[in-house]
This record gives C-alpha cells, structure tokens and sequence, in this order.
C-alpha cells in the first residue's frame, strides 16, 4: 500500500521556534517540540524510501489579517497594541519549514488560510492526482490542523492515520485527548513505524474494544 500512500506534513514552520511572540498570544511551548521534529524528520526519510509521495502545508497570513477568520481578527486586534506581527505571513523566516524537515525537490508546498488544509486550497486535487489513498498526517498542532486536516479528509474518502509520536501541540492533555478524539472517528492512530510498514492493517480502530473511549496512559 506504499504506492498510494501520501505523508501530509502540517506546518512545521519556524514560527513555533518564536516563543517570545507566542507569549504574547497567551500560548505555551509545543510539548516535545526537538523530538517531534525528529520523529518527523525520520517518518520523512522513510516514507520517501518506500516511495511515498510527501506534501507539505503552511499555515500563513497577510500582514493585515483580512484573510483570517473573524475570531483570529478579534485576537490579533486585542494584543495590536503591543505591536506583535502576524506569526507567519507568506514571506520570511516564520513562514519557512523547519530545517530538519525541510522539502526536497519532488515534494509539495501548499499555504492554507485556515486549520484545514483542505479548505480554500488545491490540497484535494493534489492528492488524488498523486494517487493517494490513504493519508499519514503528521506535524503541528494534534488539536487544531492535524485533527481538523484528518476529519476533512475522512469525510472525503481518504483512509487517515495520524503518527502519535510525530504530532504535539501545546499542552499534554489536549494532545492526548485530540488523539482519542480521532480514534473515535475510526482513525488510525500508532506510532510512525507501524503505519509506514508495507503491510500495516491500520485495522486498530476495528480490532480494538473501547477504541479512543478509555482512559490511555499518560507520559509521568
């Protein structure tokens, strides 16, 4: 199934790198961040070994914030006077992939407007041009554009799994819980190597009692 298996890599951008600017915007470190951004990087080298096409998202803005959502809007106009900077407009350094993971030639770039790497983008006609049928979504952050990405695309007819050790967000509860949350919608979710292997069943979400409905163990 390596054939029509395509890595999606949601924003990995040198924004997250800004934790001074985050701060500003009353949102913590990303949980984990050096070690999933390895665990990215190697899920990368193996996924392009097997033949996987890999697509890259960004998330980005205009420098006046009239292409984001109305609630976005509110947020930036209520720090303004502090005068932070959208964290990723479409050109610059924390628009840029992350170096450890950075595309190569043959992988594709696409910028998105919101959490939803489907919504105003080509992402789908990329996709099914690709040959892809089943998706590995993987990057920043498991809460917002992993998860919504995953639903999306489950919604239009891609077989999904999310790698739980190359996603993170900024907080361990809404991590996890994120998680469970796609594994109640029949997601596949497992660590990197289980998804990529040639025969992987990405069967858990069937083969699992209670799947994403008990309480998982947590990292002391």
């Amino acid at each position: 199934m390596t054939a029509t298996t395509a890595i999606l890599m949601i924003d990995m951008q040198k924004m997250y790198l800004e934790q001074d600017k985050r701060d500003v915007f009353g949102w913590p470190p990303i949980w984990r961040l050096g070690e999933v951004v390895e665990e990215c990087r190697q899920l990368l080298a193996a996924g392009r070994a097997a033949g996987m096409p890999v697509v890259y998202t960004r998330m980005v803005q205009r420098p006046d914030s009239a292409d984001a959502t109305p609630r976005m809007r509110r947020l930036l106009a209520s720090i303004a006077r502090d005068g932070v900077q959208p964290l990723a407009g479409r050109d610059g350094e924390p628009s840029e992939i992350l170096d450890e993971v950075a595309p190569l030639p043959g992988d594709v770039v696409i910028d998105k407007l919101r959490w939803d790497a489907f919504c105003f983008t080509e992402l789908e006609p990329v996709l099914r041009n690709l040959g892809a049928r089943r998706l590995i979504i993987a990057g920043l952050q498991t809460n917002v554009c992993v998860e919504t990405t995953a639903r999306t695309a489950m919604m239009r007819n891609f077989e999904v799994a999310v790698p739980e050790d190359a996603v993170s967000t900024d907080g361990i509860a809404l991590h996890f819980n994120a998680l469970d949350a796609m594994r109640v919608l029949y997601i596949e979710v497992a660590p990197w190597r289980e998804l990529t292997a040639p025969d992987a069943p990405w069967d858990r979400a069937f083969t699992t009692s209670h799947y994403g409905r008990t309480e998982p163990r947590r990292p002391a």
